[in-house]
């Protein structure tokens, strides 16, 4: 189970959707899509990722009541799409998933990661930064760091920082009081704050 734990946090939205099948009892991609706000062709593409990890199973049968459907209105709906629901191996991934099981799983995902480590260091050293300070900082080049910060955005542990003015205090690395963003600019989640700081206290990072 920890090994299906770590791959499911290597993308975010397969937490995301098994999540979702959680409240949903069943559902069908469309209707995933529209709750959890991710595009179709990646939802489709999750539901494949999960249903050959074990964790969702299709339904069969040609109608479903909706106390099995939860999100379905009608008492009874003809199947018009291919619907899935937790497997048993998926119910008790999320049972008794929380958030210090969590945090202990990235842990272990990223402590042979030299280049993600030192990212993550940076984001809760400068809060938030733009590819380019990441890359000099690490001395890396930015081709190496760009793709190592979107796989730390899949994962749910940096994320982009949308607001048009960062404040210097959310900024540590501009001696500016406020800059305006010309590039995007990343910085941790929570999540990634928190894996940040038990990194710290395992002293796989420095305080």
């Amino acid at each position: 189970m920890d090994d299906l734990l770590k791959e499911v946090l290597k993308d975010k939205r397969l937490l995301e959707v098994l999540r979702h099948l959680k409240r949903a009892n069943v559902d069908y991609g469309k209707s995933i899509m529209l709750n959890t706000k991710i595009p179709l062709t990646e939802v489709l593409d999750v539901l494949d990722k999960l249903e050959s990890l074990g964790l969702i199973e299709r339904v069969t049968g040609a109608t479903l009541k909706n106390t099995e459907a939860k999100f379905k209105l009608s008492q009874e709906v003809h199947k018009h799409h291919t619907y899935y629901r937790l497997t048993r191996d998926g119910d008790h991934l999320l049972r008794r998933l929380d958030e210090k099981d969590i945090i202990d799983a990235y842990a272990e995902i990223v402590k042979d990661d030299e280049v993600g480590l030192k990212l993550l260091y940076y984001a809760e050293e400068l809060h938030s930064d733009h590819a380019l300070t990441y890359s000099k900082l690490l001395r890396k080049p930015l081709e190496e760091i760009t793709p190592k910060i979107e796989e730390l955005e899949r994962m749910g542990l940096m994320e982009e920082k949308n607001s048009k003015v960062i404040k210097f205090r959310e900024r540590r690395a501009k001696p500016k009081k406020e800059t305006r963003t010309h590039h995007k600019y990343y910085g941790l989640t929570r999540l990634g704050e928190l894996l940040v700081r038990e990194l710290k206290r395992r002293g796989v990072l420095e305080k």
